[in-house]
């Protein structure tokens, strides 16, 4: 499907040079315009999904993205965006060397922008996004995890990443941080800051906890 999307996108885009009023025109013509009014009311792929797992919609600013990226500083390997949005973060990591760099995202025009703005930045053959439920997505292949979601979202999150993600991993959390987690590290203030958590720290935290309780 993936492979689907990127190439209706990129058909439309290359060998052409667009400025501001033909790149308006093109949003229009593949729906990006109907979404911006649209998403406010309903964004699609909602209607699969209970509403507490529901986030809209808010893209990442350059802090945040900053932020993100700080403290990724050092490591390597393939990284997974869960809620990938208009593709941001796996755009700039994919900058920065990260590979696989893949987001998920549910909402399709959502995955057409992401490939839109990589296709701008000369990268949309080396990133790739995929329109999949997060929840159904094997993780044990990503040693770093982005996620710019809801602390109900979050809080549901723990138990899927403790399970799959090998032992090196590292979680970084924007906007808000995991509920029952204790960052390593923290980078940036207010809305900007972000979080981050080694898997291993964790695992070992909760295996104290149980052995704690078992002989309490």
């Amino acid at each position: 499907m993936e492979d689907d999307i990127q190439e209706e996108v990129l058909s439309q885009f290359k060998e052409r040079r667009l400025g501001g009023w033909q790149v308006l025109q093109l949003a229009a013509g593949t729906g990006l315009a109907v979404y911006a009014v649209w998403a406010g009311i309903l964004m699609p792929g909602f209607r699969r999904v209970p509403l507490r797992l529901q986030v809209p919609y808010m893209p990442a600013s350059r802090t945040q993205v900053s932020n993100v990226m700080t403290l990724l500083k050092g490591r390597s390997g393939g990284i997974a965006d869960l809620g990938s949005g208009d593709g941001r973060i796996v755009l700039e990591a994919c900058c920065q060397g990260f590979s696989p760099a893949v987001g998920y995202e549910l909402n399709p025009w959502l995955v057409r922008l992401a490939y839109f703005h990589a296709w701008r930045a000369g990268q949309h053959r080396s990133v790739s996004y995929r329109r999949e439920d997060l929840w159904k997505v094997d993780l044990s292949a990503y040693k770093n995890v982005t996620v710019f979601l809801a602390p109900s979202v979050l809080s549901l999150l723990q138990k899927k990443l403790l399970a799959e993600l090998p032992e090196d991993a590292l979680i970084v959390a924007g906007r808000f941080p995991f509920p029952d987690w204790t960052a390593c590290k923290v980078e940036g203030d207010g809305v900007d800051r972000a979080w981050a958590y080694h898997i291993q720290e964790l695992r070992h935290r909760y295996q104290s906890q149980d052995i704690h309780e078992e002989t309490s």
